[in-house]
């Protein structure tokens, strides 16, 4: 079955006053229908200029160029018309941006926004648009829908401006969803009935869903598989229960020791991946990683390592890969005896 989303070797390059930089540099994956993958990776890692990139949100800069390819149903995103890119946008494909304040219009109701998706994408006449618009505010967990509705974005909290940004992508029930940290402003229980809404609507469309996030355990809950991004690279990719069960890139290890343990020792420091992001002017020769990692020596610092197929759905970007499992393996054998 040919995929819903096929991303092969996309890059993103801008060009500053300092020289063109690539902040998406060779990702490559695909999304089928029903499945929910999930990209993690620190703030500045490229996640969310790869997602927009899929869409080519980026164009109205002239600052900005896209290699590789973006195959939807079949077509490649980043060779459409921008005609036919805006007939995909919002009803094919939808995404949730992570800060609503700024995606919201202010001088237009909530209601309006939601109202003009669906009678662009569907077609349906004003009151029927409007009564989609209040089922959907209302499946987001907003009370009072039918007064929330005729509200201005500034007149809602933050959590509610996140939640109409989502009913207005899911409303036209999109074959695929990129959901850029789409609960961040929202409490533990609203952030609970999304994420359910989320699933939901996966399981009964079949939408493929491409889901950002900082929130591990939101990817343990929801994600099928992982993808782990370090300075706009897919660094390492696997199924989410090999993602704590048997990381083998040491960033992707960091990751995971730096998730807090309920079962943990209060006195514990919280462990820190030491280091910074390598600023996109000044990557490193060798592996990106290099200058972070516990692991590095000469030919990491100097030689790029390449994808490594480590089962079926494992593969990782890391020289010391075999060094790194069976060191884990070892420690698995020591903790049984």
């Amino acid at each position: 079955m040919n995929p819903l989303l096929d991303v092969c070797q996309l890059r993103t390059h801008f060009y500053t006053e300092r020289g063109q930089v690539t902040a998406v540099d060779g990702v490559s994956f695909t999304i089928s229908k029903g499945e929910i993958v999930g990209i993690v990776g620190e703030s500045g890692c490229g996640k969310s200029v790869m997602s927009q990139s899929i869409l080519r949100l980026l164009d109205h800069t002239e600052d900005v160029s896209y290699e590789g390819e973006a195959l939807f149903d079949g077509e490649d995103l980043l060779k459409l018309t921008p005609k036919k890119l805006r007939s995909i946008r919002g009803s094919n494909i939808s995404i949730i941006f992570q800060d609503p304040l700024t995606s919201l219009n202010p001088v237009y109701t909530v209601g309006d926004q939601i109202e003009e998706v669906i009678r662009l994408h569907q077609g349906l006449p004003p009151k029927e648009a409007r009564n989609k618009a209040i089922r959907m505010l209302s499946l987001t967990g907003i009370p009072s829908p039918e007064r929330r509705i005729d509200e201005y974005p500034h007149q809602l909290s933050g959590g509610m401006q996140q939640r109409a940004m989502i009913a207005m992508a899911l409303a036209c029930e999109p074959k695929l969803l990129i959901a850029d940290e789409p609960t961040t402003a929202l409490d533990v229980t609203i952030q609970a009935q999304i994420l359910e809404l989320i699933v939901e609507l996966n399981e009964k469309l079949e939408m493929g869903v491409l889901f950002i996030t900082h929130d591990l355990g939101v990817v343990a809950e929801i994600c099928t598989s992982v993808k782990v991004m370090y300075l706009g690279q897919i660094v390492e990719e696997l199924p989410t229960d090999l993602l704590f069960s048997n990381p083998l890139h040491p960033y992707t290890q960091g990751l995971i020791r730096s998730i807090p343990r309920i079962d943990g020792n209060r006195h514990e420091d919280l462990h820190v991946i030491e280091g910074t992001v390598p600023s996109l002017t000044d990557i490193p020769i060798g592996c990106r990683f290099a200058t972070r990692c516990p692991f590095a020596d000469d030919q990491c610092r100097q030689v790029e390592p390449q994808m490594e197929t480590v089962s079926e759905n494992h593969r990782v970007k890391c020289w010391h890969y075999d060094e790194i499992r069976r060191r884990r393996e070892e420690s698995d054998h020591a903790e049984r005896a």
